[in-house]
């Protein structure tokens, strides 16, 4: 009786511990250290939430930019994350990259530059807020004749919204496309 009195004592002890205090000293901790992030690095503007810069906003519009694409229905349901897991092979895949095109051509019809294939493909997650520099060169032309506006004006947005490599050198430069699509509504 002494040995189960024990064990139970112990998993009591370890379920308090790991599954109670261990999560509220992290989520203190992040809150203290990291709030923004912590709080799902919000967006906000006159105390409305416009959405997170760690997810893909989807819009087609001809005066924003486009994200990637994505195998879930996002934002309506963005815990469901996934990549699409289509192999290069999958007709699926292809007919997505063919309509993706075909819809940005008719978007910007006398666009001549090749599609960069983050516009074409999905992300691993599904959920991916940015796209490569390219990809927001491709778009300039597009967003700035449907606004209006100069293409350098247009540039000089891509160009602020445009994050470099971490450290230097890991990762790619990218552009978050919610952060960007918002510097062009506050012109």
């Amino acid at each position: 009786m002494s040995m189960l009195r024990q064990s139970l004592v112990v998993v009591g002890s370890l379920v308090v511990i790991t599954g109670l205090a261990y999560p509220l000293a992290i989520t203190g901790t992040s809150k203290v250290l990291f709030p923004r992030q912590a709080e799902g690095s919000l967006i906000r503007k006159d105390g409305k939430v416009l959405g997170s810069s760690l997810i893909a906003q989807h819009t087609e519009e001809p005066r924003y930019f486009w994200g990637r694409l994505s195998a879930t229905d996002y934002p309506t349901d963005a815990a469901n994350s996934s990549g699409s897991n289509l192999a290069a092979s999958n007709p699926t895949l292809k007919s997505n990259a063919k309509a993706r095109i075909k819809a940005l051509l008719a978007a910007d019809p006398g666009n001549t530059l090749p599609v960069p294939v983050d516009l074409v493909t999905a992300s691993g997650s599904g959920l991916d807020p940015h796209i490569t520099p390219a990809a927001a060169e491709y778009q300039v032309q597009r967003v700035a004749r449907v606004r209006g506006r100069p293409e350098v004006q247009i540039r000089a947005l891509v160009a602020r919204a445009t994050t470099g490599r971490f450290l230097g050198v890991l990762g790619e430069p990218r552009v978050n496309v919610l952060e960007l699509n918002l510097s062009l509504d506050a012109q």
